[in-house]
């Protein structure tokens, strides 16, 4: 069988995703066929697949890290939540239904199958599958059903390595307690542990160490000390996403971008090219917070959640704040679900995201948008009409925009129109996820907000520089060989 290894947190965010992307490049720069992939995935922020589904975004960036196109075998089960207690169930990158916590504990058995179907296939063209868990391998409470994490090692015989997040405090007793509750055969499986995000002189932990040594059987595969450039990585969950209310222009950058934090927001690295650029603020904006008012965009990014997203925007005050932001001669863009909020409406006849229903929009741009059943799910290719830029990214929605304003489309794509742009040129949607990857279409984005002389940053391979840099921070502080050999 073709080599594994399994990455598994003793919680949430102990950086699982980074720590799998950088030894994803690691491992391909040794000459290996290096294959990414997670059982389970939650997450808003997702990527379109060359076979036409989608996969979460952290096993796109570990695919990147690999050099290899993107699959839905990859993250054979994605959830998309749409509520505080439901989820679009996505198995190999479609759509099966829409299910609550507890019906999803009572799918999870049947879903085993795919999962290992798609990780055999997978596996049948790599020489290395490395598998990334989801939240806590300590979750006995979830053990029975599990796909995830140790319920899935034991189906695929898949060794284990722990992750422990020391910079949150209590990293002993994350791995020992971790260790204590996991059963003979699931300590089997166990190989070692890494203790991740170490600030400071990595020898003062020596003696802790020793304490996890003396308390179970598990090798330390090394400590990895805090690596800052992370941040520059892709971000794939919600509470990541940072939130800086106000923030003086002089101090953050010349350029005020207001992003209002939606409670079901989808897509969000789409912001991550702005949050690149020197001379530009993006101010993440919290519920109960006004926009600012001297923000030179208010950019309403991707929802899971369109009308519930209406709603919020409303509850917030936010649309009162854009409003007078457009009176001030403020721009405005959005994208994909926040396309669709800058409308005369929105309207859901078939249930798609709730009960049938329809609300008005904020009536910036003169279109209307009907959800239907049918996902969209495709990369895409063109030009900016205003600029003449060349853009490229994907589409990832349901539902149909027109009216009047998608006479003066966003952008000119291989396959046809996309987005409406006021008028005035102020107000402007489009579907299209990505766009401010493109260095030239960003650039020039820019330059319309702020005239002036810019040199084009190039984003995309900043991330790959990242990437290498991350590996090699990797290979100076774990024990690779290791690993792998058992």
């Amino acid at each position: 069988m073709t080599p594994a290894l399994m990455f598994q947190g003793t919680g949430s965010d102990v950086g699982k995703s980074v720590l799998t992307a950088g030894l994803c490049r690691a491992y391909t720069r040794r000459g290996l066929a290096v294959r990414p992939f997670k059982p389970q995935n939650m997450s808003n922020n997702a990527a379109v697949t060359a076979d036409g589904g989608e996969i979460g975004r952290a096993q796109a960036l570990q695919a990147r890290a690999c050099g290899v196109s993107l699959h839905t075998d990859m993250n054979p089960v994605l959830l998309k939540p749409q509520s505080e207690t439901g989820a679009q169930v996505i198995v190999q990158g479609k759509i099966v239904g829409n299910a609550k916590a507890r019906e999803y504990q009572a799918m999870k058995p049947g879903l085993m199958a795919s999962v290992l179907e798609s990780y055999h296939r997978l596996s049948a063209e790599a020489d290395l599958v490395l598998v990334e868990g989801a939240g806590s391998a300590a979750e006995v409470n979830l053990r029975a059903a599990d796909i995830a994490n140790m319920g899935f090692a034991e189906a695929a015989n898949v060794p284990v390595v722990l992750i422990g997040d020391i910079d949150r405090g209590g990293v002993i007793a994350q791995l020992v307690g971790t260790w204590n509750l996991l059963s003979a055969a699931e300590r089997a499986l166990t190989r070692g542990f890494i203790v991740n995000k170490f600030r400071g002189d990595v020898s003062l932990f020596d003696s802790g160490l020793d304490v996890i040594r003396d308390r179970t059987p598990m090798t330390s595969f090394g400590v990895v000390p805090w690596f800052a450039d992370a941040g520059r990585l892709p971000r794939e969950d919600a509470f990541n996403v940072g939130v800086d209310v106000g923030g003086d222009a002089a101090q953050f950058g010349d350029i005020k971008i207001a992003v209002p934090v939606l409670s079901r927001i989808a897509n969000f690295d789409d912001l991550d090219p702005l949050r690149a650029e020197a001379d530009v603020s993006v101010v993440m904006v919290p519920a109960g917070a006004a926009l600012p008012g001297d923000a030179d965009l208010v950019l309403l990014p991707g929802s899971k959640a369109t009308l519930a997203d209406l709603a919020f925007i409303r509850a917030q005050g936010w649309d009162i704040d854009i409003a007078a932001h457009v009176r001030r001669g403020g721009a405005v863009l959005g994208i994909c679900g926040g396309y669709q909020m800058l409308g005369r409406t929105v309207s859901d006849p078939q249930g798609i995201e709730g009960p049938p229903a329809e609300a008005p929009g904020l009536g910036l741009l003169d279109v209307t948008t009907t959800l239907t059943a049918a996902k969209k799910l495709v990369e895409v290719s063109g030009t900016a009409r205003q600029t003449g830029t060349p853009v490229s990214g994907y589409e990832m929605h349901v539902g149909v925009t027109s009216g009047p304003d998608t006479a003066q489309p966003m952008l000119t794509l291989l396959s046809g129109s996309d987005g409406a742009v006021s008028a005035d040129g102020s107000v402007c949607g489009s579907y299209v996820h990505g766009l401010f990857s493109s260095d030239a279409f960003r650039t020039a984005f820019l330059q319309r907000l702020r005239p002036a002389a810019r040199e084009a940053m190039a984003y995309e391979a900043g991330i790959d520089a990242t990437l290498d840099a991350l590996a090699d921070h990797l290979e100076a502080h774990l024990d690779l060989e290791a690993m792998i050999d058992g």
